[in-house]
């Protein structure tokens, strides 16, 4: 079988075409379509496949093998011979096509600068990854998007072509593998010239924006997470939103939004010493009602691990082994103090006996368990 002409690569704006159904075959319990030409973009170069329609056939994934053909799954047979017309589902290309457009002049601008390979790219359905294999910081990060920002605002022609063996040789262009065959090269004047299958828009006022909206160290290089174009506008909206709600709560202004959560936070971290130093007294108030004795198993509610072992600590102060369970329907968390006893022992029977977990050292244990608190207390007066 012939290679499919792939009409996406002469024009990407393409949303319906007309084209004969070649053979179709049925595997794994769907069914595949190839055609003598398609404008359907198949998986390829970090970007997903395209989707929509052929005839009365949904396209659920399209996928080019060896040979250069490419097949349309779809959810119903088509008939061989036969004149189909196929739907692209314009939303979803043209979103990759502003991802795929943005990466390459922030790529070719990366490259510029600092000699970055794109060593990994990945158009997602919700955000584009971006590998290079240099470290970056936030500096050389925001003077990246603000030129590649600046090539948007330019609007630039994005040209695609297919240079010879003789001309490519000449040409400082970027590929993450080698080549062969005939070879189609993206080029962005005086931002990026790249070897790339994708599919693009045709100036670069179409991307609307490019927004690098975090970064990490990876593997020794920069992974770098963008939304350009509408995905940009909508992480704006969301933003944006959300910025508003928390400053009307606040009763600050937008522009004060830091200064107010750092407020918060100070205001909360003092609520918290404040509620420690409560918690302390009524732990000392709560062991001295219990007097003191060999043992003794307490029972509390909306304690903390911290707080569970802090009072702990200080029943085993008047008592041989102490221990406390903190939870509710029959799920506990819970430590064991003694200053005489290895707890370690008891930490071992308790799980045993009801289905627990934990461990520590053989003065203190904490740990999870799961009973009736009349069980787990008998089990305990028990010991």
């Amino acid at each position: 079988m012939l290679p499919t002409e792939r009409l996406f690569d002469k024009d990407p704006y393409m949303t319906e075409f007309s084209a004969t159904v070649l053979f179709w075959k049925q595997a794994e319990g769907a069914f595949f379509a190839a055609l003598d030409k398609t404008a359907f973009f198949p998986e390829g170069g970090g970007q997903f496949c395209d989707l929509g329609t052929l005839y009365n056939a949904d396209v659920l994934d399209v996928q080019e093998d060896e040979n250069g053909v490419i097949w349309h799954k779809i959810n119903k047979p088509l008939e061989t011979g036969i004149t189909v017309t196929g739907h692209i589902d314009w939303r979803r290309r043209f979103d990759f096509m502003q991802q795929h457009s943005g990466e390459h002049i922030f790529s070719g601008l990366a490259h510029t600068h600092f000699g970055a390979a794109n060593v990994g790219f990945h158009l997602g359905l919700e955000v584009t990854t971006i590998d290079l294999d240099v470290p970056l910081n936030e500096k050389k990060v925001n003077m990246l998007e603000r030129e590649a920002n600046e090539a948007v605002y330019k609007n630039l022609p994005v040209e695609i072509s297919y240079p010879s063996k003789a001309e490519l040789a000449v040409i400082p262009y970027r590929s993450k593998k080698e080549l062969s065959g005939r070879v189609r090269i993206v080029t962005v004047p005086g931002y990026d010239i790249c070897a790339c299958c994708g599919t693009h828009v045709a100036r670069t006022g179409e991307i609307g924006i490019i927004k690098i909206t975090s970064f990490q160290n990876y593997k020794g290089g920069t992974r770098l997470f963008m939304l350009c174009g509408g995905r940009a506008f909508a992480d704006y909206q969301r933003k944006n939103a959300d910025i508003q709600h928390v400053t009307t709560s606040l009763s600050i202004k937008p522009e004060e939004l830091c200064q107010g959560v750092e407020r918060l936070c100070d205001e909360i971290t003092a609520h918290k010493i404040y509620e420690s130093s409560v918690k302390r007294e009524l732990f000392a108030l709560k062991a001295k009602s219990l007097g003191s004795g060999e043992r003794v198993a307490v029972f509390e509610e909306n304690l903390s691990s911290d707080e569970i072992r802090r009072f702990c600590l200080i029943l085993a102060e008047s008592f041989g082994i102490a221990a406390v369970f903190c939870g509710k329907n029959e799920e506990w968390k819970y430590s064991v103090a003694s200053k005489k006893l290895d707890c370690l022992g008891v930490s071992k029977a308790l799980n045993q006996a009801f289905c627990g977990r934990g461990g520590g050292k053989p003065e203190l244990v904490q740990g999870s368990c799961r009973g009736t608190r009349e069980k787990i207390k008998a089990f305990f007066d028990a010991l």
